[in-house]
């Protein structure tokens, strides 16, 4: 059947030619999703200022609780469809939408009061003060309000992605960005809505993002029994959703905590400049990740389809596959960005004259880029394979046990460059732990050692 045509290609197609497939449709939708962080900034660094540049960008790894979610539930979902569709499981794809909008709905409440109810407390924990707190606290205040549209829209998406359909995953994608832009366009420049702006218009892109899926899934080209306009709550659903996805999760609260440890070293032992100066800083880094996490999103329906088809050797190729080809691909970007750094943080913030200690700083931050794969082919591949568990340690790991002391510490005594050079050191020991992770899971995948879903086995 045509509508069975991914699968099967995911099933019994060359595994490279797969990747190819899947990948180049999932990369251009992430780069178009990491430019709606990118246009934000150059918009607000250019027409309202650094001191408002430097708010938003304290304010910016709160916003990001909506889209860990997000990618809680659509990460979850994801991957309990994956393994459906290999598996034929129907009686659990003709349930997941209708949970979905479930999950959806009450996580969006929920994260909008609490967020409204402790907003400026919020601003201040990243390290806001002055005017940067204001800033800060506008920005966060008004991208509440789209909480749930931020929340529908990337989990919707992610089950697109799920079912290996990455052209229309980018198609949507490019929809909601190109309504940012222009939102963004009016709302700051023309307007002068200044950081506010900013906000309404990541909202209203969410917005249309989320529309544009339930018109898909609505429609003769998804490819199973969605039923996109039901709300169910399965308990056995939504916990395979909720322990599937929690990594995702899991990972946006980690880089939180990172955020406030920075942030608050940067306030401390720097200037509103320093802050500013991360802001941009990181979200190149995050860009720079597109790729990957574009790759990784293929990589979840080939391992996770290939898994409920006990297709084994076939998920440990994918990983394989798919991380040699993210090494492969960052490498020319990445050489570029450590050869001349001037340009692109120019384009955010055209009036600063950046000294050496900033361009090495940058350098640290961007050094170990073409490695990182592999640290992220592995959130992605556990989920899928329905093991989420030792990422989730990972994650909690890398930020509890690394991140928050050296941050607490050595930006104190030696200064602030220690933020990005602690950041370098760190990745590089997640690294190597991550490979013994991934190697010992390839021998349980060789064996049969594995953990079946208990959706799947309840329907046998």
């Amino acid at each position: 059947m045509e509508k069975d045509k991914e699968k099967n290609t995911i099933l019994n197609g060359n595994m490279w030619s797969v990747m190819v497939k899947l990948s180049w449709p999932a990369v251009v939708a992430m780069v178009l999703y990491g430019l709606n962080t990118i246009f934000d900034a150059i918009f607000v660094g250019r027409f309202v200022g650094e001191t408002a540049l430097a708010g938003v960008s304290l304010a910016y790894p709160l916003s990001q609780l909506s889209l860990g979610v997000g990618s809680l539930i659509g990460v979850g979902a994801g991957s309990a469809l994956s393994i459906a569709l290999g598996a034929n499981d129907h009686k659990t794809q003709k349930k997941l939408i209708g949970n979905v909008n479930y999950l959806n709905i009450v996580f969006g409440i929920g994260l909008t009061l609490v967020g409204l109810i402790f907003t400026r407390p919020l601003v201040q924990m990243m390290g806001g003060s002055g005017e940067v707190l204001l800033f800060g606290v506008d920005y966060f205040r008004v991208t509440l309000f789209g909480s749930i549209f931020w929340i529908a829209g990337l989990s919707g998406n992610m089950v697109v992605r799920s079912e290996g359909k990455m052209g229309t995953a980018a198609i949507m994608m490019a929809i909601g960005l190109v309504v940012n832009i222009i939102a963004n366009y009016i709302l700051i420049v023309v307007l002068g809505f200044g950081v506010k702006g900013a906000a309404w218009g990541t909202n209203l892109g969410m917005l249309i993002y989320t529309v544009v899926f339930f018109i898909y899934a609505s429609g003769k080209r998804i490819s199973f029994d969605a039923k996109p306009f039901v709300l169910s709550r399965d308990g056995e659903i939504i916990k395979i959703i909720i322990s599937n996805g929690i990594p995702s999760l899991i990972m946006t609260l980690m880089t939180l905590i990172q955020g406030i440890v920075v942030l608050n070293a940067l306030s401390r032992f720097g200037s509103t400049s320093d802050i500013a100066f991360y802001g941009i800083a990181y979200r190149i880094f995050l860009f720079m990740l597109t790729p990957i996490f574009g790759l990784m999103r293929a990589l979840q329906p080939v391992a996770g389809i290939n898994f409920g088809a006990k297709k084994y050797d076939r998920v440990i190729s994918s990983f394989k596959i798919f991380g040699v080809a993210a090494t492969m691909l960052m490498i020319p970007f990445w050489a570029v960005m450590m050869i001349d750094p001037q340009f692109v943080l120019h384009l955010m913030l055209p009036a600063r004259d950046f000294i050496a200690a900033d361009l090495a700083n940058f350098r640290f931050l961007m050094a170990l880029l073409p490695v990182l794969p592999v640290i992220f082919m592995t959130m992605t591949f556990f989920p899928a394979i329905n093991n989420p568990k030792p990422v989730s340690i990972m994650g909690i790991a890398r930020q509890l046990v690394f991140y928050v002391p050296v941050m607490l510490t050595l930006p104190r005594f030696f200064g602030i460059s220690w933020v990005y050079k602690g950041s370098f050191y760190i990745d590089l020991v997640i690294i190597i732990w991550v490979l013994f992770m991934v190697t010992g899971e390839f021998k349980h995948l060789r064996k049969g050692n594995v953990k079946r879903p208990e959706a799947e086995i309840l329907t046998v």
